[in-house]
């Protein structure tokens, strides 16, 4: 058992290269012991601040008190059954749920799964079944998972699609709105345009996919006239619209789902990462005429929905309530705005802050010139952050991003302290 052992992370770091594949990667050359709330320590007793949040996995933070005990509780009654062999009521209870969390005024219903990437290939196998056409349409940055539909779906190259393909077709890239890198809204809806006279007819296409802030892709928000304009196309020829939730939903940008913020509902909403605050727990959540497309045995999975993880994820929805954490999430991305502001008027490097709720970024750039993103300076910033006690994340088409998803039940404090060791480290290595 690991607590009985003495280990160093060098040592375990050792072990690793010479057990794990070489294809998995490591922001950090640290390995965990022990966690609480939104802290860390390693296997040498060192603290960590974590302003990761296993990639927007803890909203509610590392073991919350309620999650634990829900998991605890349903340990005690079954791990396991299939749902598609002998049912349970928390799979019911988590897709009422989230029919009820989902925006639009419609009729809702749910398919619980296991990964973001597993949300992601069922929500296009609903779209095709409903509409019946072949075409999808995703977005340059966007970032949908790593099996090989989603790798299609995903518009970066490195490091998650070199040397994976072919790729499935009728999956076709767009341009993303991103004032920032000098791509309009209108430049935006042009693509999609031109897509349709020369890649692929309109009748042809099942849907639109896109995340409401990007994740992978440098956290960069969707225009609320961007997704209008989509929603137009999407009307004129009866495309469905995706909004790829893995990332943002479940509070971490002030509302349930990010997509609450659009002046349109999505017809098909994917969820995962923090929807089980920890546990492995995935969902599509959509129009019922269009979730109710494929037959019977068309949608599942072995482990699709596990009690356990359902258990949790009732468990999150609970402490949201109860701790009002979409407010704090607000409040949260408020402080870390100004924070990051007050940084950026010292540090030249940093040409934007830039953040929805608490899912927010600095984009790096070589002497603040907009044309050339700085990603080795990104680099340096975060391992000197790590040096420091503050683990953080790069992200971006250019690398050249800093994202911060601290979990949502972090103390103000926790917060300053954070940026105090990411001012420190800009000041040790700009």
């Amino acid at each position: 058992m690991q607590n009985d052992r003495h280990f160093t992370n060098a040592a375990l770091l050792a072990r690793r290269h010479a057990a794990v594949a070489r294809g998995v990667g490591q922001a950090h050359e640290i390995f965990v012991q022990k966690a609480r709330n939104a802290e860390l320590w390693d296997v040498e007793g060192r603290r960590y601040i974590d302003f990761a949040g296993g990639i927007a996995v803890l909203n509610t933070g590392h073991l919350h008190a309620g999650v634990v005990a829900a998991v605890k509780a349903q340990l005690d009654l079954y791990t396991h059954t299939c749902f598609q062999v002998v049912a349970y009521e928390p799979y019911v209870e988590v897709a009422e749920r989230l029919n009820t969390l989902a925006p639009g005024a419609f009729a809702k219903k749910t398919l619980l799964l296991t990964t973001g990437a597993e949300a992601v290939e069922n929500a296009i196998k609903i779209a095709r079944a409903h509409t019946g056409r072949p075409g999808v349409i995703a977005f340059t940055g966007g970032y949908h998972g790593r099996t090989n539909m989603t790798l299609g779906l995903t518009g970066k190259v490195a490091p998650y699609k070199i040397g994976f393909g072919p790729f499935p077709g009728e999956v076709y890239h767009a341009l993303f709105s991103n004032a920032l890198h000098g791509v309009s809204v209108q430049d935006a809806l042009h693509s999609v345009e031109l897509l349709f006279k020369n890649d692929i007819e309109p009748q042809r296409v099942a849907a639109f996919i896109l995340e409401p802030v990007q994740g992978e892709g440098g956290f960069y928000i969707a225009p609320p006239e961007f997704i209008s304009g989509l929603k137009a196309l999407a009307d004129r020829y009866g495309i469905l619209l995706i909004a790829d939730e893995v990332q943002t939903g479940a509070g971490r940008t002030g509302t349930w789902f990010a997509c609450e913020q659009w002046p349109v509902a999505p017809d098909l909403i994917t969820t995962a990462k923090s929807l089980a605050g920890g546990f492995p727990l995935a969902g599509v959540v959509g129009r019922a005429e269009v979730m109710d497309a494929p037959a019977p045995g068309g949608l599942g999975g072995t482990y699709a929905g596990s009690p356990v993880a359902c258990a949790a994820a009732l468990a999150v929805i609970e402490a949201f309530e109860q701790e009002k954490l979409l407010a704090r999430s607000q409040d949260m991305g408020a402080q870390l705005v100004r924070g990051l502001k007050d940084m950026a008027a010292k540090v030249p490097a940093i040409g934007d802050v830039r953040g929805l709720g608490a899912m927010v970024a600095i984009e790096l750039f070589e002497a603040g010139d907009k044309a050339r993103p700085d990603a080795d300076l990104t680099k340096k910033v975060v391992a000197e952050a790590a040096r420091r006690g503050l683990i953080l994340l790069s992200c971006g088409t250019y690398g050249n991003v800093v994202r911060i998803l601290v979990p949502l039940t972090a103390s103000n404090e926790l917060l300053d302290e954070g940026l105090a060791i990411l001012a420190d480290s800009f000041a040790a290595v700009a």
